[in-house]
């Protein structure tokens, strides 16, 4: 399609496409421009070829409209309605779907109020909701198809490559120094980190992922997360490891000053992903978590310098290179009675803690579910408390944190420790990995925690009046831990 006839449909589409009402506006990307109606919403892909895409011909438009279209509906069925030729008959006058000849396609979406992404909506990036997100994107990848070859680490070969020779071109604006010590880093983090993501296909972690999981491409609907908008017009920004697909989400929370939400993103993911991945290499994986973060912003650093945003530009660069100079990691444990706000408490120190977006949080409720191959809300039966399961939650809980250590990541044990040898044990775990430790101790007074154990609706957790009663009967030892009054 030529530039004149692109500009045809363009105008023909903003005046209505022979309805009865012109468009209310019109969005215009790099790739193509959306025309909104009452009701509805059409595509038409522009006639561009950037490498990564090439939509030249109407055979190259209509092949990804309608990969957009079978790719979308797995994650918003409703949101995508159909693909639909643009006709023009023999007296020249275009229809959708008319009786002439196609000369191009659009494809018809559903209006969705402009309120609703999630990039306009902060309040919506908190607690409950962000860390349904990161469940329901782990449930996406969970259902997605394996890609058991290289196609994870030839990604990010790919993008390393595209990145380094588009910001040099903009090394004038942006400054050479920065730009060479990104591209530097980042080569030597890949060649790293080069064995570990070969070897993350056949241990099934890349997989058909949505490829563009930024803010504004995830919508807030009924209260509930819609992603959407996945890149359908190059399999090898797609065809990519699950983390580096969760990375450009978590990447532009904590750009956008949303750290504590980012955090609780990775954590919901990481729960629900631990039930519906392979759990072989599963928290190994997060030694990628700091290059493939790095990787996301540096695609956003060329985009907002192509776009004039130079200043803009500049932070994501200087992102991309804090992303691949990660703080230690380390080892807290906080630990006490049912309803002492142990969870409350790992929540809110978990992002400052640790390479970006924060901790891992391991709580023993979430373990124990797991293990029982319950949901996190589900309640378990009397025999996940029997004699010996708390000893096998524990012994699953250091064994994952011993593995995110390895990988780099800092660690919150969220539990209730109140064997004198669980405390041991995660004191001995934080020695045999090299990396400091913190125990904290919460305390409350007894009335004060039946209170808030009777209130507790909608937790992981099962304790009861009845369990904490029990654990107030036991012998807890000697608490070596910094003691803190309960939150």
């Amino acid at each position: 399609m030529s530039t004149h006839l692109f500009d045809e449909l363009s105008g023909w589409l903003a005046r209505g496409a022979g309805g009865p009402a012109p468009a209310e506006r019109v969005i215009e990307t790099s790739i193509a421009k959306i025309f909104l109606f009452d009701g509805k919403a059409l595509k038409l892909k522009k006639p561009v070829d950037f490498g990564f895409l090439d939509f030249t011909t109407p055979d190259q438009r209509r092949w990804a409209m309608e990969r957009e279209l079978a790719f979308n509906t797995e994650t918003a069925p409703d949101l995508y309605r159909q693909v639909v030729p643009v006709t023009r008959d023999t007296g020249g006058h275009l229809a959708l779907a008319g009786d002439g000849d196609p000369i191009d396609w659009v494809l018809e979406m559903r209006r969705f109020d402009d309120g609703a992404l999630l990039a306009g909506r902060p309040e919506a990036s908190d607690g409950a909701f962000i860390e349904s997100l990161g469940r329901e994107i782990a449930r996406f990848h969970g259902k997605a198809a394996r890609v058991d070859d290289s196609a994870g680490r030839d990604c990010i070969d790919y993008v390393l490559n595209s990145n380094a020779f588009l910001l040099r071109q903009k090394a004038g604006v942006l400054g050479a120094a920065p730009v060479a010590e990104l591209e530097a880093a980042s080569r030597a983090e890949f060649q790293r980190l080069e064995s570990l993501l070969s070897a993350r296909g056949a241990q099934g972690f890349v997989r058909r992922c949505h490829g563009d999981l930024h803010l504004s491409n995830i919508m807030v609907e009924h209260g509930r997360p819609v992603l959407f908008d996945c890149v359908e017009f190059n399999d090898t920004l797609s065809r990519i490891d699950v983390l580096y697909d969760l990375a450009f989400l978590l990447m532009d929370l904590s750009f956008a000053g949303a750290g504590a939400a980012a955090n609780r993103a990775l954590n919901g993911w990481l729960d629900q992903a631990a039930r519906d991945l392979p759990a072989q290499g599963f928290w190994p994986g997060l030694a990628c978590l700091p290059l493939f973060q790095s990787v996301r912003a540096a695609v956003r650093a060329h985009v907002t310098v192509n776009q004039g945003q130079v200043e803009l530009s500049r932070h994501y660069l200087d992102a991309a290179i804090a992303h691949l100079t990660p703080p230690a990691p380390r080892l807290m444990a906080v630990g006490g009675y049912s309803g002492s706000g142990k969870t409350t408490v790992a929540r809110d120190l978990a992002p400052a803690l640790g390479a970006a977006p924060g901790a891992v949080v391991l709580r023993s409720d979430e373990f124990r579910k797991r293990l029982w191959g319950r949901a996190p809300l589900e309640k378990l039966p009397p025999e996940a408390y029997a004699a010996g399961q708390s000893e096998r939650v524990y012994g699953a809980l250091l064994d994952a944190a011993r593995e995110c250590l390895t990988a780099g990541r800092a660690v919150i044990l969220d539990a209730a420790f109140l064997r004198p040898e669980e405390r041991d044990a995660a004191e001995a775990l934080a020695r045999e990995a090299g990396v400091a430790f913190e125990g904290l101790w919460l305390e409350a007074a007894p009335d004060v925690l039946r209170a808030r154990v009777a209130a507790r609706t909608g937790d992981a957790s099962d304790a009861d009046v009845a369990v904490l009663e029990r654990q107030l009967a036991y012998d807890v030892g000697e608490v070596r831990w910094d003691k803190r009054p309960a939150s």
